[in-house]
């Protein structure tokens, strides 16, 4: 898209605490290439995955409705797994536009299983969470489940982001209790528990030997928003609209660059007390 396209459209906010969440926006971009998007990475307070689930639901709902009001969004999407299982139901109560929130595919996963045997992989703050546990409890009783929480692999999704090559050793060993022991030969399904992982889905794929379907959620938080969005008029949209806004300092040229790549035409640094 570009500055000379319709002035009139549906405006959505995509919140993230850093990069990840542009595997969110590729998915949107594809299902909704006429919606116009922001996007907000709160990279003053990241990484969410080492933050306790008091501090997140402390920062966000009241970060999240001080956004909201300032870029006037449609709907908002909170492209983060960790924000999403943790604080979901304050923020929406906090904000006044629809919120779409990333759920860890388990219950696809455990539909598509033929081995009753999935992983999910994730950052530690999200694998550790109730929310998964009684995710796990609802969708896949029947289903052995291995969990694994990584921030390395993380730092590779952005090192990929920014034009670096991947360290696939560090992939491979990320993962490789996944696969170990008696049930490790017979996982058929991990799910991708974090948005930076999909952007290393051919990565993941090259690091492992047997057969797995790599499942996440973007294709589906496009489809809610298809949804949401179908119910609300169209307007004239706001000027900021395809900008990223960065919370911190952190606006360098590799960085603006990857927003570039994912379609927005500005990267502003928002700071914050």
């Amino acid at each position: 898209m570009s500055s000379s396209g319709p002035e009139i459209g549906h405006h959505v906010l995509v919140f993230d605490s850093g990069v990840g969440g542009l595997s969110v926006v590729s998915e949107i971009r594809a299902r909704l290439p006429q919606a116009f998007l922001s996007y907000v990475a709160d990279d003053e307070f990241r990484p969410y995955g080492n933050k306790s689930e008091a501090q997140l639901r402390a920062r966000l709902p009241n970060l999240l409705a001080t956004l909201t009001d300032m870029l006037n969004p449609d709907a908002l999407v909170i492209a983060c797994n960790t924000a999403s299982t943790t604080a979901l139901p304050s923020i929406r109560a906090a904000v006044k536009v629809p919120v779409i929130g990333v759920v860890p595919a388990i219950k696809p996963a455990a539909e598509q299983s033929l081995t009753r045997v999935i992983g999910v992989l994730g950052t530690p703050g999200t694998v550790r969470r109730k929310y998964v546990d009684d995710l796990i409890a609802d969708f896949a009783p029947d289903c052995r489940v291995r969990l694994k929480g990584s921030t390395r692999l993380v730092a590779e999704a952005e090192r990929k982001l920014a034009g670096q090559l991947v360290n696939m050793n560090v992939v491979r060993e990320e993962i490789a209790t996944l696969f170990e022991g008696r049930h490790g030969g017979d996982i058929d399904a991990v799910v991708l528990a974090c948005t930076h992982f999909p952007l290393l889905r051919d990565e993941l794929r090259a690091a492992v030997r047997q057969d797995v379907n790599w499942i996440d959620s973007g294709e589906a938080i496009a489809r809610r928003l298809d949804d949401v969005l179908s119910d609300i008029p169209v307007r004239a949209l706001p000027p900021h609209a395809q900008m990223a806004f960065l919370i911190g300092p952190d606006t360098d040229a590799v960085r603006a660059k990857a927003f570039a790549d994912y379609g927005f035409m500005w990267t502003i640094g928002l700071m914050r007390e």
